[in-house]
């Protein structure tokens, strides 16, 4: 059997140890770093700003107090906003109406109303210039002034005392005689006349409507009207 002689082991020096150390302690301190050394969604996160907690006015961390606080203030603010929109929108509302109401005003000022119809001046009545016309006015004036009378009644009475002659005059009978003859339609004296004249007729004793509404008037204070007269009254 050959015979081997194996090789001595090498001692280490104080320089091996030494170097032997070194290396060590790069291959830690390399370790080291890349365990160190962060990923990159690490990286990310670490330069990522972090969250801002509310403060309040004092610089300090809100309260639940403070955040509910924060909140009436919000909705008061909300609630002051909407009613000042709810208040424009009314005052628009109302500007519009304000606007639409004068437009109207001015329309009717400038569409000037119209003038009401006069009413037709009433045509005076007319009466024919004979016996029939002086009896139909006289009974005319006589309704208008209460005096009852009608036309047969005064028809009646005018044929017997003058036959429808308004210029007749009695020269015979105790009146003549007396100085104050009867005259007229009706045969009226003067005095009698002057007692029962009624207004709004001529003051003329032979006028035929003046004399008519005279004796009626006489005999309806007399005899209760001029129908009841069938002979000298």
């Amino acid at each position: 059997m050959p015979n081997f002689t194996l090789p001595r082991p090498a001692r280490l020096t104080r320089t091996h140890k030494v170097s032997a150390a070194l290396v060590a302690t790069a291959g830690c301190a390399a370790a080291l770093a890349f365990t160190a050394a962060p990923s990159d969604a690490e990286t990310t996160a670490a330069h990522a700003p972090a969250a801002v907690k509310p403060v309040s006015a004092n610089g300090l961390p809100m309260t639940a107090k403070d955040r509910a606080d924060d909140g009436k203030q919000a909705r008061a603010v909300a609630s002051s906003v909407a009613a000042g929109l709810k208040g424009t929108a009314a005052e628009k509302q109302n500007h519009a109406a304000d606007q639409t109401a004068n437009r109207s005003v001015e329309r009717k000022a400038l569409v000037a109303p119209k003038a009401a119809p006069k009413a037709p001046k009433a045509t005076p009545k007319r009466y024919a210039n004979n016996l029939d016309g002086w009896i139909r006015e006289s009974l005319d004036i006589m309704k208008a002034k209460g005096i009852p009378g009608s036309y047969e009644g005064l028809h009646r009475n005018i044929m017997r005392e003058s036959s429808g002659n308004p210029n007749a005059v009695n020269n015979w009978d105790i009146n003549a005689i007396n100085g104050v003859p009867s005259k007229g339609l009706l045969q009226v004296i003067q005095p009698t006349f002057d007692a029962y004249h009624v207004s709004g007729t001529p003051h003329k004793l032979t006028d035929p409507i003046a004399n008519i509404t005279a004796a009626a008037n006489y005999a309806a204070d007399r005899y209760g009207s001029i129908d009841n007269v069938d002979s000298a009254y």
